[in-house]
């Protein structure tokens, strides 16, 4: 089964992109993946093809328009096809996760929608089954670098597209923590040495340094992740203690 990726966009001559190298591009040539970019605007009804107009109650900028939207969504969301997800890219949507990003990755695709000016009119959360998403606590100009990474979240996932399959389960947000740190050669760069245990050749005593250096590393660069993690083990990590057990100065 491939995995279908439709993207509606005022700017469809952005994609594919960076979709279109690497990975995700080597996968997207040999047919793991489809993607098809939708112009928004081939929508609008009137002679100017308008998507936007100004906020009810007033203020600054503009608002893509429920009817124009909807039938951009319904044009390429058939009744056929409820196998893929709408999602549209707006920082007032629920955090994009890797166990959101698993579950996209092994559905049949996903329709992205992608916002412009401020925003999308309210009504059409209300009228489509469309799922407001955030990439990141951040402003951008427009969804389509969020679709892009979602996008490619997703490709990684696909099966064949990475080398080996085991290559990511370790990695941040897989587990509920932060990596590891890595190193390579050479062994003492700048007076920098491999810690000592990577050398060591022991697997049991390295799968410990790794564990104990992926909850510390969580727990001071991201506590809210630390804090899901125990919520979601009824205990934490090696390595790791809670903030409210103090620290020593």
């Amino acid at each position: 089964m491939t995995f279908r990726a439709t993207v509606l966009t005022l700017y469809p001559e952005m994609f594919p992109g960076p979709l279109g190298v690497s990975l995700a591009g080597r996968a997207l040539a040999d047919g793991l993946w489809s993607l098809e970019a939708v112009q928004i605007r081939d929508f609008a009804a009137d002679k100017h093809r308008s998507v936007d107009d100004t906020p009810a109650g007033g203020g600054a900028g503009m608002v893509l328009k429920p009817d124009v939207l909807a039938a951009a969504i319904d044009s390429v969301a058939e009744a056929q096809d409820p196998g893929r997800p709408i999602l549209a890219l707006t920082p007032r949507g629920k955090p994009l996760t890797q166990a959101r990003v698993r579950e996209l990755a092994s559905g049949e695709g996903v329709i992205l929608l992608c916002g412009r000016f401020e925003g999308f009119d309210e009504r059409i959360f209300e009228a489509r089954p469309v799922e407001p998403v955030s990439v990141g606590d951040y402003i951008l100009s427009g969804g389509e670098i969020g679709a892009m990474a979602i996008l490619d979240s997703c490709v990684r996932l696909l099966p064949g597209v990475m080398g080996a399959a085991s290559s990511g389960e370790e990695e941040s947000f897989e587990q509920g923590l932060l990596e590891y740190p890595h190193y390579t050669r050479p062994v003492t760069w700048e007076g920098r040495t491999i810690p000592e245990v990577l050398r060591s050749g022991d697997h049991a005593k390295i799968a410990a340094w790794r564990h104990e250096r992926a909850s510390e590393d969580t727990r001071l660069r991201r506590p809210d992740l630390i804090e899901r993690h125990w919520g979601a083990s009824q205990a934490p990590p090696s390595g790791a203690r809670r903030r409210d057990e103090g620290e020593g100065t």
